[in-house]
């Protein structure tokens, strides 16, 4: 792991490839949420700034985006690669894993700035800015523009409030430290209106989305004493809530919220594009006791230690039985291991 003095070598490095190149394509990872989209904005405004050419890359798959996020300014959007790729400067922004990415069609860049907070990012830049410790990819790209002498005005400061919020569940989660208080006073000074911004996230709710959530809760399943607690989401449950795929945002946290649960799952059918029929899992831990990084892994996602994801091709009842093992491998390992000496 690197070192404080690591670290800010490595920062110096990237604001050094930030002012010598002059062409860019940024792009996030597939399924955009608020954290990839207001890291993404936010960095287009960086560069923007600076005065750098700059497209903002989103894949056909990935849009429309979710009803929440259409708040966004994408001026400069792309859906296809540059022709003068092998000639930009790509910023992989809240990307873990490019091999398993839409944004992958965007590797044959002149340089690949990896910039993320991923503790299990796989370094696949030709430099990896991963920063653990930081609340979101927002406050990285934050951080940046403070090296580069750039103040947000209010459309990025709106993007990389959005970003925080999202990946901080509002300021609740475990990743929220000192800094991300202080980013959140900055980026209100610079013109943020918290109250609309609440409003658009939270409270503007679809019809089909709130019909969604009805049927995701009355569908919950629990196993192992509440150490799983699950919703599975098929494409029928969709078209009966006349709700587009990105309406299951949020559910999750409602299965987390129950009293008694280490691990929140939902998993939905996908609808669309080359993985239609394949199923999405979000995974969500309510404490360290399980980290669900690991979990992901295992099937080819990844994430954070309390929120990450994967998608695949088993069928619901492999599925159950495959987290149920893999959460009680990890729950239960120290007590099967001290049993096993005993009778050993």
């Amino acid at each position: 792991m690197s070192g404080p003095e690591d670290m800010a070598a490595l920062r110096e490095r990237v604001l050094e490839r930030i002012r010598e190149d002059s062409r860019f394509v940024l792009a996030a990872h597939e399924n955009p949420d608020g954290d990839a989209l207001g890291s993404l904005v936010g960095m287009q405004g960086l560069l923007t700034a600076l005065g750098k050419e700059s497209s903002m890359f989103i894949a056909p798959n990935d849009l429309p985006l979710p009803h929440e996020y259409r708040i966004f300014s994408l001026e400069g959007l792309i859906q296809t690669p540059p022709a003068d790729i092998s000639e930009r400067t790509v910023v992989f922004l809240d990307c873990g894993n490019i091999d398993r990415n839409s944004a992958s069609v965007l590797r044959d860049g002149k340089h690949l700035l990896n910039i993320d907070h991923h503790h299990d990012n796989t370094r696949f830049g030709t430099l990896d800015y991963v920063v653990p410790e930081a609340s979101c990819t927002a406050e990285i790209v934050w951080d940046l523009m403070h090296g580069l002498g750039v103040r947000p005005g209010p459309d990025v400061a709106h993007a990389l409030y959005v970003g925080l919020i999202t990946d901080t569940g509002r300021f609740m989660y475990e990743n929220t430290g000192p800094r991300a208080h202080q980013m959140a006073a900055e980026l209100i000074e610079a013109g943020v209106d918290v109250q609309a911004v609440y409003r658009q996230l939270y409270e503007e709710m679809p019809p089909g989305k709130l019909a969604l959530l009805g049927i995701a809760l009355a569908q919950m399943q629990r196993f192992d004493a509440g150490e799983l607690t699950m919703v599975v989401l098929s494409a029928a449950d969709f078209d009966r809530a006349e709700a587009e795929e990105s309406y299951s945002e949020g559910i999750i946290d409602q299965l987390r919220a129950l009293e008694g649960t280490k691990v929140a799952a939902l998993v939905r059918e996908l609808r669309t594009g080359e993985r239609k029929g394949q199923r999405k899992v979000s995974l969500r831990a309510t404490d360290d006791d399980v980290d669900v990084s690991v979990i992901a892994r295992a099937q080819g996602g990844g994430g954070h230690r309390r929120a990450a994801g994967f998608s695949t091709s088993l069928e619901p009842e492999e599925l159950i039985s495959f987290l149920r093992g893999a959460i009680a491998s990890q729950l239960h390992a120290a007590s099967n291991g001290s049993t096993a000496a005993t009778l050993a």
